[in-house]
């Protein structure tokens, strides 16, 4: 089985059709940002031309989400954002989207404590776990996937915090466009696969037993 994860899309949806893999995927997860401080109508025409390549999807808002897109999201019973799903027996999924404050007052932030809380209450609802994927718009604080161009770390300390104590198998996070790459806090691979339009994603691969994820680029 393997999923295909990305994120940060912006409305800009053409490169989907060069992404390996997609149309076979067991599911299509988004990370956050399908739009530009966009509309419910603007997140329904992201997501139809994602569902032209793959219906499967599971998704969750970023901080340029407005709540109609969220809305919508949950309509459509796609939604992972503070919600968990079972991927594949002895797999879950769960979701936080949205983002701390920015300097430009974007649609989805919320303060730095109620990340921290969601975090918590989320993996509460996991209800034990053999293997668990967090996506987390937001990436952790001082990493090589939060880090901006002037090399200024911007990332969330509660995510670093929640990872460094909880240990998921895998967590995928994106916001930051230019901090695309990857990383580990103890035994957890962190990646952000960055803009889509920049042509990176998330193949994530699961045999039963062992998951393994690696960071992609269309080529």
């Amino acid at each position: 089985m393997y999923w295909i994860a990305f994120g940060d899309i912006h409305e800009s949806t053409g490169l989907l059709g060069s992404v390996p893999g997609l149309a076979e995927a067991d599911g299509v997860i988004v990370t956050g940002d399908l739009t530009n401080r966009g509309d419910r109508e603007a997140g329904k025409r992201v997501l139809d031309d994602v569902a032209r390549f793959n219906p499967r999807i599971l998704a969750q808002p970023g901080n340029m989400d407005t709540d109609g897109v969220t809305a919508y999201i949950r309509e459509r019973d796609m939604d992972i954002h503070l919600r968990v799903r079972e991927l594949a027996p002895g797999l879950k999924l769960m979701g936080v989207g949205l983002s701390t404050p920015t300097p430009f007052g974007t649609p989805g932030e919320v303060p730095e404590a109620t990340l921290a809380e969601w975090l918590d209450q989320t993996y509460a609802l996991t209800d034990g776990f053999e293997r668990l994927i967090c996506i987390i718009h937001e990436p952790p604080l001082d990493t090589e996937v939060d880090r901006l161009s002037n090399g200024q770390h911007v990332g969330s300390p509660a995510v670093r915090a929640f990872l460094e104590r909880v240990q998921p198998a895998l967590a995928v996070t994106g916001h930051i466009h230019e901090a695309s790459g990857t990383d580990r806090i103890g035994e957890t691979p962190v990646i952000n696969p960055g803009m889509l339009a920049h042509g990176g994603f998330v193949r994530i691969d699961y045999d039963g037993e062992t998951l393994s994820a690696a960071l992609m680029r269309v080529r």
